[in-house]
């Protein structure tokens, strides 16, 4: 197994320090707080633990309440709300330095048979032949700024290709629609609960920063504050996070500095396998056009 996503498989797996209470070591990815994602991934890691094997996640509601520092382990306290003969019921409280940094609920389901549908994933370039955001962040390594320039050109657990990329250093107006295919760089272990809490933290990858696609900027910016206010996430199907897997992100809005984004993630084959919707803070110190309607 690859060095770096076998560290990322250790740092959501979580120690187990008292009944219903776990604690998590932190990583450090170059945007001065702790990304999002890991939250995400070690609070849904937490409330795994404390559910039987035949009940899988497939629905999370979470909040961001405060930055968290990279340099400082984590606590996880798990509520356990209800254990029906159907659903079970968890909330997460996630902790540093005695104050609550996220806030989530999450639920369970036996696996059971029902009606389906799905929107049909949109016709895009497959993953072949793209550039991984490490390759084209290595071409232009001269112009990253240093501060985070060995963050982004360092090996990664989790692979990104990225269809349709703004450029960082010259953005342009686009349409607020983002396609990223992604996986992890190596095997993974034969138990969805993992492959569960590792969607959950890539799924915060770039999210966010599809409302600013249509505005021409990015999060670079050193006039721009970017970060996530809430996230939640459905499951709908089984998936491996080893195969290619592609993220459709669309913003339907911005106002009042935060910007909606919502999600769908495909397997290969077209299989709709989990969706997300993000609410996040894009406040820009300086001062912004008005609106344009078309």
């Amino acid at each position: 197994m690859n060095n770096t996503l076998e560290e990322l498989l250790q740092l959501l797996s979580l120690e187990k320090i008292e009944e219903n209470i776990f604690r998590g070591k932190s990583q450090d990815l170059g945007f001065g707080n702790i990304f999002g994602g890991q939250v995400l991934g070690q609070s849904l890691s937490a409330a795994s633990q404390t559910v039987s094997e035949d009940r899988k996640v497939h629905s999370l509601h979470g909040y961001f309440l405060r930055p968290g520092d990279p340099k400082q382990a984590i606590v996880y306290d798990v509520d356990r709300l209800r254990d029906g003969k159907s659903f079970t019921t968890r909330r997460v409280v996630a902790i540093q330095k005695g104050r609550p940094i996220f806030a989530m609920s999450c639920s369970f389901q036996t696996d059971e048979p029902g009606f389906e549908h799905q929107d049909q994933m949109p016709e895009v370039e497959g993953p072949e032949g793209i550039l991984s955001d490490f390759e084209r962040f290595r071409k232009v390594k001269d112009r990253i700024p240093i501060s985070i320039r060995d963050k982004l050109i360092c090996e990664k657990p989790i692979e990104i290709r990225q269809v349709n990329p703004v450029n960082p250093f010259k953005p342009q107006k686009m349409e607020s629609v983002k396609y990223s295919w992604f996986k992890a760089v190596g095997d993974m272990p034969d138990d969805q609960a993992v492959h569960q809490y590792m969607l959950a933290y890539a799924s915060d990858f770039g999210l966010v920063s599809t409302s600013l696609y249509p505005h021409g900027h990015t999060f670079w910016e050193s006039d721009m504050q970017v970060a996530s206010l809430d996230h939640a996430m459905w499951f709908h199907h089984e998936f491996r996070m080893d195969d290619w897997l592609l993220y459709v992100m669309k913003s339907p809005g911005a106002s009042k500095a935060r910007g909606l984004n919502h999600g769908n993630i495909f397997t290969r084959d077209g299989r709709l396998v989990a969706s997300t919707t993000q609410e996040g803070l894009i406040r820009y110190h300086k001062s912004i056009p008005p609106m344009e309607f078309d």
